[in-house]
C-alpha cells in the first residue's frame, strides 16, 4: 500500500471525525483556541511541548473512544452489560485526560495572565 493512500485513510478518518463527533469537534476547536492563546503568550518552547501533548492525548483518545464504540455499536447493537462497560470506560479515559488537561492548562497559563494583568 502506497504511503499516501495510508495518509489518505487517516485524514479520511479525521473529517469524520470532526463531521460526526460532537465532542471530537469540541475538543479540536477548545485546542486550537488553547494554542493560539499559548502562542499570543508566548509560552516557551518548553510549556508549548507540555500543551501540544497534552492536547494531544485528549484528541487521541476521543478518537480512540469514538472508534471502539463504533466497533462495540457493530459487534453488538443490543444493549449488554459488557458492551456497556467497554464504552463507559473508555469514555472515562477521555474525561480523565481532559481534566488532567484543565489542570496543565490552568498551571500553565496563570502564571501568564496573572503578568499580563499585573
Amino acid at each position: 500500500m502506497k504511503i499516501t493512500k495510508s495518509f489518505s485513510f487517516a485524514f479520511e478518518g479525521l473529517k469524520t471525525a470532526f463531521r460526526q463527533e460532537a465532542n471530537f469537534k469540541v475538543h479540536v476547536i477548545i485546542s486550537i483556541i488553547v494554542i493560539a492563546a499559548a502562542v499570543f503568550l508566548r509560552f516557551n518552547p518548553t510549556e508549548l511541548l507540555i500543551l501540544l501533548l497534552t492536547v494531544a492525548l485528549v484528541v487521541i483518545l476521543e478518537l480512540v473512544n469514538t472508534s471502539l464504540e463504533t466497533i462495540v455499536n457493530l459487534v453488538e447493537p443490543d444493549i449488554k452489560e459488557q458492551a456497556k462497560i467497554a464504552k463507559d470506560v473508555s469514555a472515562a479515559a477521555v474525561l480523565i485526560s481532559a481534566g488532567v488537561s484543565i489542570a496543565v492548562g490552568l498551571l500553565l497559563f496563570a502564571p501568564k495572565i496573572i503578568a499580563l494583568v499585573f
